[in-house]
C-alpha cells in the first residue's frame, strides 16, 4: 500500500520532468543542428524562437492555468529589457547617454546571467504589487485590467526619458545573448512552467478556471493561487526581456506594445494556451509563418510566381490562423492534455489502485448552526430568520416547494453568498463573513443542485484538489491517499484516470461527493445528489449515504425533491416554505403536519 500511494503521490513531479524532458531534447537538437550546419541567419531565427518561446510560456503560466487572457503581459517583458540594460552597460556610456540615473545604478556593470536573474526577482516584486488588485478579478475586466497594464507601462517607459531615452531607440546594450544562453534559459522556462502546472497550486488554479464557485467550495484560495501564477509568468517574462535587449542591442518602447503582444498571443492560442507542450508547439509553428510571410511581404519570386510588396501580411496572416485554429480546435492544436499525459494516465490505468488511506471518523462534539440567517435579493426575501442545526453523525433533509430557499440557504452556510442577517457558526466558531474557501478548511463540505465538477481535469484530481485543500499543511503524499481512498469508497477507483466531464451521469454525482468528502469535512451540505438518478442509483446513493455516516460520523444536510430517499434516509427534517421554516421533526411527523401538506398541496387538497 505505502509503495503504491509513494508513487501516486510522486506522479506529479515524475510527469513534469517527463513532460518537460520531452519538450527539452528537440530545442537541444535544434540548437545544435544550428550551430553546426546552418548559417548566422537561421541562427538568429533560432534565438528570436526562443526567446519567443520563454515569453510565450510565461504568458501561459498564467493564461493557461487561470483562463484568463492576458494583453499586458510584454510590459514586463520590456521592464525586463530596460531594467537589465541598465545594469549591463558601460558606466562610461550611460554616463553620456543616461546622466540621471540614480549613482548605484550608474555605476553597474554586471555579467548578462547575474543581471537577469536580479531584474527576474525586482520584476516578480513589481508584479506581485500590481497583481493583488487584478488577481481579485476574472473573466473580461481582468483581461481589460491586464490591456490597462500594457498600456501604463508604455506610457511610463516613454515618459520616463531621463532614465529610457523615451520613445527614442535605447542603444548601447552588449550584444551578449548567443544561441546556447537563449537556450539554456528556454529550458529553464519549460520546467518551471511544468512544474507549476503540475505543483498543488497549478492543479488548484486550473480547477478555478473550470469552475471558480466549486473550487472555492474545495478550500481553494483562488486569488492566492492567480497571483503565485502572476508573479511566476512575470519573472519568466522579464528574463525574455532581459535576453532580447541583449539580443537587439538596440530597441524602443514599441518593440513592447501592441505587435509583439498579438504575435506572443497568437502562438500560445494556436498551439493551445493550457498546456505548455502547446505553447512549444504554437511557438514554432507561428514562427515558421512568420517567417514565410516577411518574405512575402517583401516581395519577390515565390515558386516561379512574381508577388508584389504587401505591408501587413505578417499581421493577416496571423489573424487568420488564430480564427482557423479557434474554428476548428478552440482547445488548440495540442488541445487540452500535455503530450506525455496520455500516455501516462494508460499506464496508470492499467495498473492496480492502492489501498487509499481511510480519513478519521468526526468527532462527535459540536454542531453546524444557522440562526436567524435572512437573505435579501434587491427587495426580495429569499431567506426570512431561518434557524438549522445539525450535528456530527445527523442526517437532517431539508425540503420545501420550489422557490422556498433551500439552496439559497446551502449557499449562505457555505460562503458562497453574503448572509443578509443573522449567524452561521460551525462547532461555536463564527463563520458568517469568512470566505468560502475557508469555511470548506474548517470542515464544511457542499455539493452543487447543478454538477459543478472540474470537467477537463481527470477523476483523481478532481478529489486531489478536495484533498489537498489544506495544503502544504496537508502533504502531497497524505492528499493522494485520501483522495484514493473516497475513490475506492465511491466506486470510482476504475475511473481515476478518465476525463471527469466524459463520466456518466450518475458516476459524476458520486464523484462530486467524492471529491467533497475529500475535504474531510465534519458537515456535509448534499443539494439534490439523486437529482436525475433512477430508482436504482437513488438507492445506490442512499446505501454511500448511510455508510459515510456510519463509518465517518460526518454530519449531512440533504436537499432533495425524491421525498422517498429523504424519508428513508433522514433522522430529521426540516421543512421550507417562502424562506421561513414550517415545520421540524422526524420524518413522520413532517409528513402528516398541516402547514407542508398545505405548502406541497394547497389548501383546496387539505
Amino acid at each position: 500500500m505505502s509503495v503504491g500511494l509513494g508513487l501516486q503521490s510522486g506522479m506529479r513531479e515524475v510527469r513534469a520532468l517527463i513532460g518537460a524532458a520531452g519538450l527539452a531534447m528537440p530545442l537541444l537538437f535544434a540548437a545544435s543542428a544550428a550551430a553546426l550546419l546552418f548559417g548566422a541567419a537561421e541562427e538568429r531565427i533560432l534565438i528570436v524562437f526562443l526567446i519567443n518561446l520563454i515569453a510565450v510560456v510565461g504568458i501561459g503560466v498564467y493564461t493557461g492555468n487561470s483562463g484568463i487572457l492576458s494583453f499586458g503581459h510584454v510590459a514586463f517583458m520590456g521592464l525586463g529589457a530596460y531594467f537589465s540594460a541598465w545594469l549591463t552597460m558601460p558606466p562610461s556610456l550611460k554616463s553620456v547617454t543616461l546622466p540621471n540615473l540614480p549613482g548605484f545604478i550608474a555605476a553597474a556593470q554586471m555579467d548578462l546571467f547575474t543581471a537577469t536573474i536580479i531584474v527576474a526577482v525586482v520584476v516578480a516584486l513589481i508584479a506581485l504589487v500590481i497583481g493583488l488588485p487584478i488577481a481579485r478579478l476574472n473573466g473580461s475586466a481582468a483581461a481589460i485590467a491586464t490591456l490597462g497594464l500594457l498600456v501604463i507601462v508604455h506610457g511610463v517607459i516613454i515618459g520616463a526619458k531621463d532614465f529610457t531615452r523615451g520613445s527614442q531607440s535605447f542603444f548601447g546594450v552588449p550584444r551578449d545573448t548567443t544561441l546556447w544562453i537563449a537556450l539554456a534559459w528556454a529550458m529553464v522556462a519549460v520546467l518551471a512552467a511544468r512544474l507549476f502546472r503540475d505543483s498543488v497550486p497549478g492543479l488548484q488554479l486550473r480547477a478555478a478556471r473550470e469552475d471558480e464557485l466549486a473550487a472555492r467550495s474545495m478550500g481553494v484560495d483562488v486569488v492566492n493561487r492567480r497571483l503565485a501564477a502572476w508573479v511566476v509568468s512575470a519573472a519568466l517574462m522579464a528574463v525574455a526581456g532581459a535576453l532580447l535587449g541583449h539580443f537587439l542591442g538596440t530597441f524602443s518602447p514599441k518593440k513592447f506594445y501592441f505587435v509583439d503582444t498579438f504575435a506572443l498571443l497568437a502562438m500560445l492560442i494556436v498551439g493551445g494556451m493550457t498546456t505548455v507542450s502547446g505553447a512549444v508547439g504554437g511557438t514554432v509553428l507561428i514562427t515558421l509563418v512568420i517567417e514565410v510571410l516577411r518574405r512575402m511581404e517583401g516581395g519577390g519570386t515565390v515558386l516561379g510566381v512574381e508577388m508584389p510588396t504587401v505591408f501587413g501580411m505578417t499581421q493577416v496572416g496571423l489573424s487568420l490562423a488564430i480564427l482557423l485554429v479557434m474554428y476548428k480546435r478552440r482547445a488548440g492544436l495540442l488541445g487540452m492534455l500535455e503530450w506525455d499525459e496520455g500516455l501516462l494516465r494508460r499506464r496508470a490505468g492499467s495498473a492496480a489502485s492502492p489501498a487509499g488511506e481511510e480519513p478519521p471518523a468526526v468527532e462527535p462534539t459540536g454542531s453546524l448552526e444557522a440562526r436567524s440567517v435572512s437573505k435579501n435579493f434587491d427587495g426580495l426575501i429569499a431567506l426570512d430568520k431561518v434557524d438549522l442545526e445539525l450535528k456530527p453523525g445527523e442526517i437532517v433533509g431539508l425540503i420545501g416547494p420550489n422557490g422556498s430557499g433551500k439552496t439559497t440557504l446551502l449557499n449562505t452556510m457555505s460562503g458562497a453568498l453574503a448572509a443578509s442577517g443573522g449567524t452561521v457558526a460551525i462547532d461555536g466558531r463564527d463563520i458568517t463573513q469568512w470566505p468560502a474557501h475557508r469555511i470548506a478548511r474548517h470542515g464544511l463540505g457542499r455539493t452543487f443542485q447543478n454538477i459543478r465538477l472540474f470537467g477537463e481535469l481527470t477523476v483523481r484530481e478532481n478529489v486531489e484538489v478536495g484533498a489537498m485543500a489544506r495544503w502544504p499543511g496537508v502533504g502531497q503524499r497524505r492528499g493522494a491517499a485520501v483522495a484514493q481512498g473516497m475513490l475506492n469508497a465511491m466506486g470510482l477507483a476504475a475511473e481515476a484516470d478518465r476525463v471527469a466531464g466524459t463520466l456518466p451521469y450518475g458516476a459524476q454525482r458520486r464523484l462530486e461527493i467524492a471529491r467533497a468528502m475529500a475535504l474531510q469535512p465534519r458537515y456535509l451540505l448534499l443539494d439534490e445528489p439523486a437529482a436525475g438518478m433512477n430508482p436504482a442509483e437513488s438507492d445506490a446513493l442512499l446505501a454511500d449515504l448511510a455508510d459515510l455516516r456510519s463509518r465517518r460520523g460526518v454530519g449531512l444536510l440533504v436537499v432533495d425533491h425524491d421525498l422517498r430517499l429523504i424519508m428513508r434516509l433522514c433522522d430529521r427534517i426540516v421543512v421550507l416554505n417562502k424562506g421561513q421554516v414550517i415545520a421540524e421533526g422526524s420524518p413522520s411527523a413532517v409528513q402528516s403536519h398541516p402547514a407542508v401538506i398545505e405548502a406541497y398541496l394547497g389548501r383546496k387538497r387539505q
